[in-house]
């Protein structure tokens, strides 16, 4: 049945009117951050900055503004710790996930549930026993495996659940094969499962990187020292009870988002289908 030409229209109104929503906070950001002070403060709505200046992205790195001229410790230290939580928390997600889709053993069920209730409590429940355990126990304060380990306790049971759903729907006759021809248990899941569940291990790879990058309350409680924060942390230094730097807000904001939008062009094809795929069993 044909689509009536007035039912057209008013999808595409509604999908443009939807993506303005959505864009405008973004247009806005990057907006500002190209802003002088004075603008910026302005009641005008300017979209497009007058007299477009970077000095918001020069203030980064100045060490007499916010940042302390510690703009590249931070950007480091954000790197670091999303890609060890990244690497940590999908190694052990997959495995786990693998044992849990293949085996048969005492306890899976409950095993299963505990990963699924896991999800159902805020992280901030952790933010206590795991201070006590990783700063006071172990000294880790103001150092990155502090947040690593931290995050991959949150990261770790949706890579689980991700990653089982995705292993379900691998045929496991490519296993069987693959251990007649000698493979051993470590050698099929390598060899074979791993290069077919690359769309399935990008998505939990995407979410524990995302996890890690943007966190902002375990950073803000495990790390004291100006050279051991991380980009998060580091925006909050612009507005404070006297001052509001709202253009070098604005300015590290996008900078933060940078890594992440580079991660998702490169992942994107295998992000889609490994979404699609993971999300029909569970």
């Amino acid at each position: 049945m044909k689509q009536p030409l007035w039912e057209k229209v008013a999808t595409h109104v509604i999908l443009v009117i939807a993506c303005v929503i959505a864009l405008f906070p973004i247009l806005w950001v990057v907006s500002t951050s190209f802003k002088n002070q004075f603008d910026v403060l302005s009641s005008e709505i300017q979209l497009i900055p007058a007299e477009p200046t970077l000095e918001n992205y020069e203030s980064l790195f100045d060490p007499g503004s916010a940042t302390g001229g510690y703009f590249w410790n931070w950007f480091g230290n954000s790197l670091v710790i999303s890609v060890l939580t990244t690497v940590l928390s999908v190694f052990l997600a997959a495995t786990a996930a693998y044992a849990l889709s293949r085996y048969r053993f005492w306890g899976k069920r409950p095993v299963t549930s505990f990963f699924l209730t896991s999800q159902m409590f805020p992280a901030v429940i952790l933010l206590v026993p795991l201070f006590q355990l990783l700063a006071v126990q172990f000294r880790l304060l103001n150092t990155p495996w502090a947040l690593v380990l931290a995050y991959a306790t949150t990261a770790i049971p949706f890579c689980v659940l991700m990653l089982k759903s995705y292993f379900d729907t691998l045929p496991i006759e490519l296993e069987e094969a693959a251990k007649i021809d000698g493979l051993g248990p470590f050698g099929a899941f390598y060899r074979i499962v791993v290069p077919l569940s690359t769309p399935g291990i990008a998505v939990t790879a995407f979410y524990a990187f995302i996890t890690a990058w943007n966190e902002f309350l375990y950073a803000l409680v495990f790390l004291t020292k100006p050279e051991a924060f991380t980009l998060p942390i580091g925006v909050r230094l612009f507005i404070n009870q006297f001052t509001q730097n709202w253009g070098g807000t604005m300015a590290l904001s996008v900078i933060v988002t940078i890594p992440v939008m580079i991660f998702f062009y490169v992942a994107q094809r295998y992000l889609i289908s490994g979404l699609s795929t993971g999300g029909v069993k569970g």
